[in-house]
């Protein structure tokens, strides 16, 4: 099973992919998506959009699990992770892949432990779960922590793929 995790940002997008080798998690590729803030949200959507496809297209996945928004304390914030988040589910329904969405704190405890995680922990543990030597960046590493979430779901629960 390969899954494609995204934690969406009008600013910067997040993404991952990770496959399930028998009982073996691999990591496949990661990065972020870094749109320049002085564009138009639009253009920024359009962005995002065009290189989540690119995405697709290159790795392939047979799932995409995408990071529910968490409460935000500036609702232009919120709305913009909104616009962002769309695109991402907007991408995955256009290539025809399930999509599966996980609130922030469910993926920290499944892969910290804990919901209550900070970045760096995230990234320290997606590197140890995937073998990587380095921790990727923020926002590739809590991509990549929505990609294992969906996998370990799927492993306890018998849940789509």
């Amino acid at each position: 099973m390969r899954v494609l995790g995204i934690d969406p940002g009008s600013r910067r997008t997040g993404w991952g992919v990770v496959e399930l080798e028998g009982t073996r998690l691999r990591h496949i590729a990661a990065g972020t998506i870094a749109v320049p803030e002085k564009l138009a949200l639009a253009n920024r959507l359009r962005m995002i959009h065009a290189e989540l496809e690119r995405v697709i297209a290159a790795h392939t996945p047979e799932a995409v699990a995408v990071e529910e928004i968490f409460f935000a304390k500036y609702a232009n914030a919120a709305l913009k992770l909104g616009h962002a988040r769309g695109v991402a589910l907007l991408v995955a329904a256009q290539s025809e892949i399930a999509v599966h969405e996980y609130p922030p704190a469910i993926v920290k405890r499944t892969v910290v432990g804990r919901g209550a995680a900070d970045k760096v922990q995230v990234g320290r543990l997606v590197s140890a779960l995937l073998g990587l030597k380095e921790p990727p960046e923020e926002d590739a590493a809590d991509a990549l922590a929505v990609a294992i979430t969906h996998i370990q779901a799927t492993r306890s629960k018998g849940i789509g793929r």
